[in-house]
């Protein structure tokens, strides 16, 4: 290995640390920190690809490499994450939502990767980073508000199953790279609506509600702007 490709592997390894760490932590009860790594594997899965675009490194091998980390960190981590958090509460019904989060970030992985030499300017359901870190986020600001999601009832499983099954849609999502799928207007201002609702309800905790309104205001972003493109007979 040259020193060149030196850095890029250490990121996307680090990402797989990251991953670990989470679930280490979610099982010794520390759901903050099971949260916390979940987000810093985003920082490192956001960059090695950089860099190994930087050195020159890119290869399959990489590619094949970071699919497996982000499968752990956003994939299984947020699913025993969600489990220990609140999902336990729901017996096999809540073990089955947890498993499937896992299953369909697999599932959105392999897709992606055939998939990546067709599908352009936009993103084929949600990517499962913004899958695993809409779980991490919500941990947060439930967590730091003192929100007990049981209070919720069956909606907290309900919405991780429409997530991970939102992984395996065929949503588009915008990649933002001023290409390929159009954002609407109507899309753009449900996208502030639900952003600063999001921060109203949680302002008691404003940093973990700006950390989840990103995530869950990208996740239904994708929705609205694809019912908006299916009405507009695009």
């Amino acid at each position: 290995m040259t020193y060149r490709a030196l850095i890029p592997n250490m990121l996307t390894s680090s990402n797989l640390v990251f991953g670990v760490c989470s679930i280490f932590s979610t099982m010794k009860g520390d759901l903050f920190w099971g949260s916390l790594f979940i987000l810093i594997a985003l920082v490192a899965d956001g960059l090695d690809g950089r860099a190994a675009r930087f050195f020159g490194t890119s290869s399959e091998i990489g590619k094949e490499m970071d699919s497996l980390c982000d499968l752990v960190s956003f994939g299984v981590a947020p699913g025993i994450l969600a489990y220990v958090f609140c999902l336990h509460a729901f017996s096999w019904f809540g073990c089955a939502v947890a498993i499937c989060f896992a299953l369909c970030g697999a599932w959105r992985l392999a897709r992606f990767n055939v998939n990546v030499d067709v599908v352009h300017g936009y993103f084929m359901g949600l990517a499962i980073p913004a899958g695993g870190c809409f779980v991490a986020t919500s941990t947060l600001l439930f967590q730091a508000a003192g929100f007990d999601p049981h209070a919720l009832g069956w909606m907290y499983p309900i919405v991780m199953l429409a997530v991970a099954l939102l992984m395996v849609s065929e949503v588009h999502y915008p990649d933002f790279k001023g290409q390929g799928e159009k954002v609407y207007l109507v899309s753009k201002i449900a996208f502030v609506v639900i952003f600063a609702g999001i921060l109203y309800v949680g302002r008691a905790s404003l940093p973990f509600a700006v950390l989840f309104a990103i995530f869950a205001t990208y996740t239904a972003f994708g929705i609205i702007n694809t019912v908006v493109s299916k009405l507009a007979g695009k």
